[in-house]
């Protein structure tokens, strides 16, 4: 092994065993680089005379570029986006990001996380998350709806074995939280080593747990670990903040779970792709949070192997959209910005709620719960939703997401309040078609 994951891995077991066997074996393998980059990182401080190490190029002191690249960004210099971001991601805005964890989440207190590491979106964090705590046949306890892209990450790139609980019960009425225990606790008996995603808002149905539903699955998270089994708990916030309904939780599980027991890892996968909007800006972030002693140096250690693993893979992410970001965040304007969009999404799903009490629906749908996020969902009564999917864009020129066979999914994140009913008729209209053959 490398001499420095074995320094790496020496200063997590020192800190807390348990973190370091769950640990995948790339996991333990990984490391942060001295070479090029920490060579290049020395002669930028010392190097006050000529500075030839790092593999950009240069015209006079200022990155060279191409006007008709930057005559399209106006208010930055070149200098703060055309060069290499760092793998670890830029640290202003890693700073920037963790004081806003401990201000989303009070619950946090003075806990000790690490400082995030800039991922390039969160599906690219899911993907580092697998690299560094799945091995091949590893369990991954997941909901029956998820958000399909989990499969391709876990299980084809990582070979890892899903196992479901039921997300809701029967009648639709509440997450089933009786399911998750069940099968959690069964896995823990039968795995030294379980790992769980805990995506809240829920992709595809969006739901968020309430308060009291919130501390129960921490609750069964740490008694998990303290009889005995590791538990890797991932935190998929990727539509964290976007809660609509005053009894849902409006922390994230990692707030509950972060330094409670030294047998669960607590990961936080978020980041501004959904928060502030910008989808192709693919900025996400990693934390971790661990109890054990001296955790500092653990935190930093497992942050050095997060960014070598992206420095293995992407090399860094981009800083054009790390850039703009910590400029939108550090914006006067930022906070009313961000509640006036948050006040335009929370209408859209209200006018949804009013819309589906509608008794005319009942017949032809259930609607899961939902009170956060960009989805909801329903459930068909007696028509296929691949079947149905297809009719409505063929017949009726509307487009939905069909899921298994008795699931479609709706995004009213991208539809305008007055187009919420005529979609649901419409819906109705196909459902009735499909029905008379």
């Amino acid at each position: 092994m490398n001499a420095i994951a074995d320094e790496l891995n020496k200063t997590i077991k020192g800190s807390n065993p348990h973190i370091y066997e769950m640990l995948s074996d790339m996991g333990k393998a990984l490391f942060f680089p001295k070479g090029i980059l920490s060579q290049s990182a020395e002669a930028k401080v010392k190097a006050d005379k000529i500075n030839a190490t790092i593999g950009i190029a240069k015209e006079g002191n200022s990155v060279l570029s191409l006007s008709s690249i930057t005559r399209y960004i106006k208010d930055i210099e070149p200098d703060e986006y055309l060069p290499y971001a760092p793998s670890f991601g830029i640290p202003a805005l890693r700073d920037k990001w963790k004081s806003n964890l401990y201000i989303k989440n009070p619950s946090l207190g003075k806990m000790a996380v690490s400082l995030p590491v800039v991922t390039s979106g969160i599906t690219h964090g899911v993907s580092v998350l697998s690299d560094m705590w799945v091995d091949k046949g590893d369990v991954i306890v997941l909901p029956d709806m998820m958000w399909g892209n989990y499969n391709m990450t876990f299980c084809v790139r990582n070979a890892a074995k899903i196992v479901h609980y039921k997300a809701y019960d029967e009648q639709l009425t509440k997450f089933n939280i009786d399911s998750f225990e069940a099968v959690i606790r069964q896995q823990a008996k039968e795995n030294d080593k379980i790992i769980t995603v805990l995506n809240f808002p829920h992709n595809p149905s969006g739901y968020t747990l309430s308060k009291s539903e919130a501390q129960r699955v921490a609750d069964i998270l740490i008694d998990i670990a303290q009889k005995g089994t590791n538990v890797v708990a991932a935190c998929d916030d990727a539509y964290f903040g976007l809660f609509f309904e005053e009894e849902t939780s409006k922390e994230s599980l990692f707030a509950k779970l972060a330094g409670k027991h030294e047998r669960l890892l607590a990961v936080k996968l978020d980041g501004a792709t959904k928060e502030d909007y910008v989808w192709g800006f693919r900025i996400g972030f990693v934390t971790y949070g661990i109890a054990g002693k001296d955790i500092e140096p653990a935190l930093e250690a497992l942050a050095k192997k997060t960014a070598g693993c992206i420095r293995g893979n992407i090399s860094n992410s981009s800083h054009l959209g790390q850039t703009i970001l910590l400029k939108s965040m550090n914006d006067d304007n930022y906070d009313a910005l961000k509640q006036e969009k948050f006040d335009l999404l929370k209408r859209r799903a209200l006018k949804m709620k009013e819309v589906l009490k509608d008794p005319k629906y009942a017949d032809a749908f259930d609607v899961y719960p939902f009170n956060s996020g960009y989805f909801m969902c329903i459930r068909l009564k007696d028509v296929n939703a691949e079947k149905l999917r297809l009719h409505l864009l063929d017949n009726y020129g509307t487009g939905l997401i069909s899921i298994g066979e008795e699931n479609i999914r709706v995004a009213f994140s991208c539809l305008e309040e007055k187009d919420v009913k005529i979609l649901f008729d419409i819906i109705l209209s196909g459902i009735n078609d499909l029905r008379k053959g």
